[in-house]
């Protein structure tokens, strides 16, 4: 038996699991991933995302990230706001701004209220994006220009005239598991549609099709800004929301703000 709570940011849905107080062994966490996140047998989700106590001093929290698979990720935009709204709405924390501890280094987001008291989303510090350069690979028999962005996790970006007429369902998996991408890698395929104005829509490593990746949109507006598309701050419309995300010519770097939102409590009852 795991208690459970379910979260969205723009339609990027995870369940979290407060291990400081569940305390699943963490050898059994992708096991209970893939029953959690399964749609039909389980609650259904993208992923699982677990709260620790941190490893190392300095941090507040330590996240670690499972994809529907059981695969583990280095990090997530959309999962890290849900997460910290969860810590302090849930008194974990006092503090709206907050060191975690990820298998991409540090990550700070800071929960953000409105002159009410309200909370009004969740901006999260990415760190410098790792920009990999330029390069063609092939899929679906053609080649597509591709820009390789590390934004916390490994995304391609593909700019294309029409995000919806590309059959990401078909292309994605293909392009996850490229061999120039042992590790696999994020899929984004982008449009501009004005200086500080992105479509894009991303087939998630591990999880497949998704309504709204953070550190992808991040990777688009790097990538868009990089070839002249954008300027360094954009809105960035997925199919399940917007995200803003600016890129800080100061310091470098990405800055992530979105919604998190809960949607459900439970107590997961199935064996795993």
């Amino acid at each position: 038996m795991v208690r459970f709570t379910k979260m969205e940011g723009a339609g990027n849905d995870y369940i979290y699991v407060n291990n400081l107080v569940e305390q699943v062994p963490e050898e059994r966490l992708p096991a209970l991933a893939r029953a959690l996140s399964d749609r039909h047998f389980g609650v259904g989700a993208d992923g699982l995302i677990v709260i620790l106590p941190p490893a190392e001093p300095g941090y507040d929290f330590r996240f670690r990230m499972f994809n529907a698979d059981g695969s583990e990720g280095e990090m997530c935009g959309n999962g890290m706001r849900c997460f910290a709204r969860y810590c302090y709405e849930r008194g974990l924390t006092a503090r709206r701004r907050m060191r975690v501890q990820t298998a991409a280094g540090c990550v700070v987001p800071e929960v953000l209220v409105d002159d009410a008291g309200s909370f009004a989303g969740v901006r999260v510090d990415l760190g410098p994006p790792r920009i990999l350069g330029d390069r063609r690979i092939a899929a679906e028999g053609r080649e597509y220009p591709v820009t390789v962005v590390d934004t916390g996790v490994p995304h391609i970006v593909i700019f294309v005239d029409d995000v919806d007429a590309v059959d990401l369902a078909k292309v994605g998996p293909q392009l996850e598991r490229h061999p120039d991408f042992p590790a696999r890698v994020n899929v984004n395929f982008a449009e501009a549609q004005g200086p500080a104005e992105l479509r894009a829509r991303t087939w998630e490593r591990g999880s497949g099709l998704t309504l709204a990746c953070g550190t992808g949109a991040s990777a688009v507006l790097v990538a868009a800004c990089l070839k002249g598309r954008t300027g360094r701050a954009a809105r960035v419309r997925m199919p399940g929301g917007d995200l803003q995300v600016e890129w800080d010519e100061a310091t470098g770097h990405v800055f992530l703000t979105g919604p998190a939102e809960f949607v459900c409590d439970g107590v997961f009852l199935r064996e795993f």
